[in-house]
């Protein structure tokens, strides 16, 4: 019984990652983007508004799924079974997200949900230039978020596979 919660919680635990991965290469190379070609600030502000309010609620849920169910069968596994890469791509999963969001905002010294709260506030007077510098924050934040949730993703494959091949569940 508690191999199959074992594999069970593998197996929520990477389609997860997977989809956590897919969201955000999406929002950073399809979504974005698309939002500096829209034909006005107000609607490009809006857009990212409602983008960044949806994805980060999304990838949210994911990323808390992926870690409580990798870190569940880590220590759920037989300690002579337990595999460090379950543990590591919770944490890889856990951390791509507020950690990722905390580098960018320091290294650009602002904070995203501040300045779509400042958008939000400049009613229909926005700037244009303000909304493309809060779209590529954003578009920064996504594609770090897409490298380590992907990097966390190719781990948890292989580490299946492993397990796959050893025999163990």
């Amino acid at each position: 019984m508690a191999a199959q919660t074992i594999s069970v919680c593998k197996f929520v635990g990477t389609i997860s990652l997977g989809l956590l991965t897919g969201v955000s290469a999406t929002v950073s190379t399809i979504a974005l983007p698309a939002l500096l070609a829209l034909p006005t600030a107000v609607n490009a502000r809006t857009s990212l508004t409602y983008l960044s309010y949806k994805s980060t609620t999304l990838t949210s849920y994911l990323r808390h799924i992926t870690t409580f169910t990798l870190f569940s069968a880590y220590l759920l596994s037989p300690k002579r079974l337990r595999h460090p890469y379950l543990l590591y791509t919770s944490i890889f999963a856990f951390v791509s997200g507020p950690a990722v969001d905390y580098a960018v905002s320091w290294r650009k010294g602002t904070d995203e949900k501040r300045d779509v709260l400042d958008l939000e506030a400049q009613g229909d007077q926005v700037n244009g230039e303000q909304v493309r510098q809060a779209v590529e924050r954003k578009q920064l934040a996504e594609k770090a978020k897409t490298g380590l949730a992907g990097l966390a993703f190719a781990m948890q494959v292989v580490g299946i596979w492993g397990d796959g091949a050893q025999g163990i569940h």
